[in-house]
Parts: C-alpha cells; sequence; structure tokens
C-alpha cells in the first residue's frame, strides 16, 4: 500500500434545523466491514496518537468532535489528512504507518477498524516498517 490509496470520503450529511445526522455503514460509506470501534479524547496539547501501522487491519477515522491531523507514510512517501468536519474522514489501507497530532482542545476522533484487536498485527518501529515494507516488495517481486 502507498500513500496515495488513502482517501478522504465523504458520509451522508442529513441536514435538520435541530441539528445534522451522519452515518457510516458496513461496507457502503467505508469499504470494510466494522470488526471494532473506538475513539481518542482529551489529547494533551502537543502530544501525539498512533505511531505504529497494520498488516492487515483497515482504518477509517473521523474527527466527530475539534480537529487532528492524520500523518500517513508509506516507507517512501507521506501524506498529511487535515480532518474538522464529522461528516469526512479518512480511509487508511493495512500496511501503512500513522500517527495522529495537532489535537485541538475537545477533539474527538473515531476510528472504526476492520479487524478485532491482534497485537500481533501491530508493527511499533518506523525502521521495522521499513523493512517490512522491503520484504514485501520483494516477495511481489
Amino acid at each position: 500500500m502507498l500513500v496515495t490509496d488513502c482517501t478522504v470520503l465523504d458520509l451522508p450529511k442529513l441536514a435538520d434545523g435541530r441539528g445534522n445526522l451522519s452515518i457510516i455503514e458496513d461496507n457502503r460509506q467505508i469499504p470494510f466491514a466494522i470488526k471494532r470501534a473506538y475513539w481518542i479524547y482529551d489529547v494533551p496539547g502537543g502530544d501525539e496518537r498512533g505511531g505504529h501501522a497494520y498488516r492487515r487491519n483497515q482504518e477509517f477515522i473521523v474527527a466527530l468532535s475539534g480537529s487532528f491531523d492524520v500523518v500517513i507514510r508509506d516507507g517512501q512517501d507521506e501524506r498529511v489528512f487535515s480532518l474538522n468536519r464529522s461528516y469526512k474522514g479518512v480511509y487508511v489501507p493495512g500496511g501503512l504507518w500513522r500517527v495522529m497530532r495537532n489535537f485541538s482542545t475537545n477533539s474527538v476522533a473515531l476510528i472504526l477498524a476492520s479487524e478485532e484487536y491482534d497485537e500481533g498485527d501491530y508493527i511499533m518501529d518506523f525502521d521495522e516498517f521499513k523493512q517490512w515494507k522491503a520484504d514485501e516488495a520483494a516477495d511481489r517481486i
């Protein structure tokens, strides 16, 4: 996977005088079935979250409140997605390094995942990630 495989997806936005409503359904607005949902909040100023890659797990990340950046790296290139609308999110396929940073006060990040939690799916060291990507590329040759 490459950073160019990540994309911002628009969610339905149903406007109403009482407030807006958006939805996310398996394999409709996002390209996978949801097996896990979690959210990140109360991130102290200047701190980052993430800083890892998944071998298989795909994610869809939405800023439910506030704003933050999602930095995606594929070992060669980097792409930054600034999220600040609850009806837009970034799709992140497996095999990419990701870091979330620049959290605004009271921001809430919702992350939907294609896999249940599996510690073995994580790559926590960037040098190990780059080696894994190189090995994956060599296996395709």
